[in-house]
């Protein structure tokens, strides 16, 4: 098999992703933002070109000799000063990279989506590959571009490019320097900020297996098809307690809150940022009423067509914490 380009290397998964593909023996070039965070790829057996997706010259010299795209660049925030480049990178800079890819002939492009641009099920049920997306009314930027990005990448297979979509879940574990806003819920519970929690659950996945994902999919999956990669789904009321457990933070209590209230009291949290701290805040508004639903997701397609296995969840947070406190987050 030939040279493998990974947008997005720098980051969490990314970086995973990068590591699965190495200890298959692959040759991988990795493309990252001019001056982004590194940490993750020192020491790798790599080729790092600097460039933006933005960039049509610099995505066509970093596809020179490329025959697979695993595209993972995107901006994952919950706040922004200016949301206008989640917009540009999410959308357009999807549509650069995959134009390249079609024009240079790439043999496979893994293009890495979310669950956010997946459509949810009605209260418990779980949401397959298949769920309409019916979440255009949260005013959540983050969960709108990773739909319209994906509709991109759906639109490209249709027209010839063998691209397929793995949407990755809630991802924990080590290395995630950012840290990601699903890592940042690890760190406000750590340091005792976030003790609240309220209706509503996540499916949580490690990192690692989610990189292993990547790469079945490049294998195994279908042209055109979506691979949703989570593990385990659990409501928020267990969920903290998981994480405290994993903490070691026995018998810690946590409180739960009416959904109005904690959007109430996001709002003012989002009030200050943007005009105040012009820092992230630890919610919002917006993503709150997209964490109420329960984003129950079921994993049949990626076990039964790619043969994903995965970790248990308790490893994951443990590793994840230990992380966290050995590089001083928390």
């Amino acid at each position: 098999m030939g040279k493998v380009l990974v947008t997005g290397a720098a980051g969490f998964i990314g970086s995973h992703v990068v590591r699965e593909l190495l200890a298959s023996n692959r040759s991988v070039r990795c493309l990252v933002r001019p001056g982004e965070n590194t940490a993750n790829l020192k020491g790798l057996d790599v080729e790092t070109l600097t460039g933006d997706i933005l960039d049509a010259d610099a995505v066509n010299k970093a596809l020179d000799g490329v025959d697979t795209v695993f595209h993972l660049a995107a901006v994952f925030s919950i706040w922004m000063e200016d949301w206008g480049r989640i917009y540009e990178v999410n959308i357009q800079g999807s549509r650069t990279v995959l134009w390249a890819c079609l024009r240079k002939g790439v043999q496979r492009v893994v293009f890495t989506s979310s669950i956010a641009a997946l459509g949810i099920a009605p209260g418990t049920a779980l949401s397959t590959e298949a769920t309409p997306f019916n979440q255009y009314t949260l005013g959540n930027h983050y969960v709108l571009t990773k739909y319209l990005s994906q509709q991109e990448a759906l639109g490209f297979a249709k027209n010839g490019l063998d691209v397929v979509v793995v949407n990755p879940c809630f991802p924990f574990g080590p290395m995630d320097i950012a840290p990601t806003p699903t890592g940042q819920i690890i760190v406000d519970i750590l340091k005792g900020f976030s003790r609240a929690y309220f209706d509503g659950g996540i499916n949580i996945v490690d990192v690692r297996d989610v990189a292993r994902g990547h790469v079945l999919a490049e294998q195994r999956g279908r042209s055109g098809e979506l691979y949703i990669l989570g593990n385990r789904n659990i409501a928020m009321a267990d969920f903290l307690p998981l994480v405290c457990r994993a903490a070691g933070f026995d018998g810690r209590r946590n409180l739960k809150v009416p959904v109005p209230l904690m959007k109430a009291g996001t709002a003012v949290l989002k009030w200050a940022s943007d005009h105040v701290t012009r820092r992230p805040p630890l919610s919002t508004p917006a993503e709150i009423a997209y964490a109420a639903q329960y984003l129950y997701f079921d994993n049949t397609k990626a076990v039964s067509e790619l043969g994903l296995t995965f970790r248990d969840v308790e490893e994951s947070l443990r590793d994840s914490i230990a992380w966290f406190r050995r590089n001083g987050y928390a």
